[in-house]
């Protein structure tokens, strides 16, 4: 029985430092440590030495550098599983296109046609449709703008307030509004004054997230804030979230971009390549969005 319950301690001593070395290394999600860790204590001595197996075979064998100097600049293939309808493909266009139209009766239907649908994702379309020559498509594109305009602001400012009340949910208060602002922002109806004042008002309630409970913020979230700050050149703060996003989530694709994308605007090639090496180095695979972003700067 002693060896038993010195057999326990040891394996209770175990997981206590796996803990504490996992939160000052920061490189794996808070889900998985405990996982790991509950698989530890109800698993003694056979679930530590699986843990430390699966890490030194994964040193010795997966963990080595990939050279991507042949592949950086290729295209990725991919195998269509499914062939396209072709008819129906021939009578699809671009909404952008189809604006062009010089059949007023067509372009009328066109509009209407797509008021009826899910219009909200396609604002940064319509938004074109001001400036046509028809008078009432123009009037059509405007009256949708303003509905929905007007119901964001009303919504972003109702969520603002929730973001103000000191309670345990106002961590989450302010992630939900920038999930409901970003939509919007990127499609970059908003005039260019209006564009920058809701960049900065995700700046703020993003930052007392941040300050609350930054483990609550998500890879994506940090991208979402730092494409914001860049569609209005407010390239200092954006600085700051791709700091901390590198931080958090150092093996996530989305802190390497968004340094590109920052680097990129700023015309800094120095940081650019830089970044750029870093995520070679990395076990990240690449995407195409990237690879035609550094295809572009080189």
């Amino acid at each position: 029985m002693r060896y038993f319950i010195l057999l326990m301690l040891i394996n209770l001593v175990v997981i206590v430092i796996y803990l504490i070395f996992e939160h000052l290394r920061r490189k794996e999600k808070y889900a998985s440590i405990w996982m790991k860790a509950g698989m530890m204590l109800l698993c003694p001595v056979v679930g530590p030495l699986f843990l430390l197996g699966s890490f030194l075979l994964y040193k010795l064998f997966a963990s080595q550098g990939m050279d991507l100097s042949d592949v950086v600049f290729s295209k990725e293939r991919t195998d269509t599983l499914q062939r396209p309808d072709e008819d129906v493909e021939k009578n699809m266009v671009a909404l952008e296109e189809a604006l062009e139209v010089s059949d007023k009766k067509s372009l009328r239907t066109l509009m209407m046609n797509v008021i009826r649908g899910d219009y909200k994702h396609s604002l940064s379309a319509i938004a074109l449709a001001l400036n046509s020559e028809d008078s009432e498509t123009a009037h059509y594109a405007a009256s949708v703008l303003q509905e929905v305009l007007n119901d964001f602001r009303t919504g972003v400012h109702e969520r603002y307030r929730l973001c103000l009340v000191e309670d345990e949910k106002q961590a989450e208060n302010c992630i939900h509004l920038i999930e409901y602002m970003n939509p919007i922002i990127e499609q970059k109806v908003l005039t260019d004054l209006e564009q920058h004042s809701m960049a900065e008002r995700m700046d703020e309630v993003l930052e007392k997230a941040w300050i609350l409970d930054s483990q609550k913020i998500s890879s994506t979230m940090y991208e979402k804030i730092c494409q914001s700050l860049l569609d209005v050149k407010e390239y200092e703060t954006c600085g700051k979230w791709c700091q901390r996003s590198m931080k958090q989530y150092p093996r996530a694709l989305s802190s390497f971009t968004c340094q590109l994308k920052l680097f990129y605007s700023c015309n800094d090639r120095d940081n650019f390549f830089r970044v750029m090496d870093e995520l070679k180095e990395s076990e990240i695979a690449i995407d195409n969005e990237t690879l035609e972003m550094i295809r572009t700067f080189m």
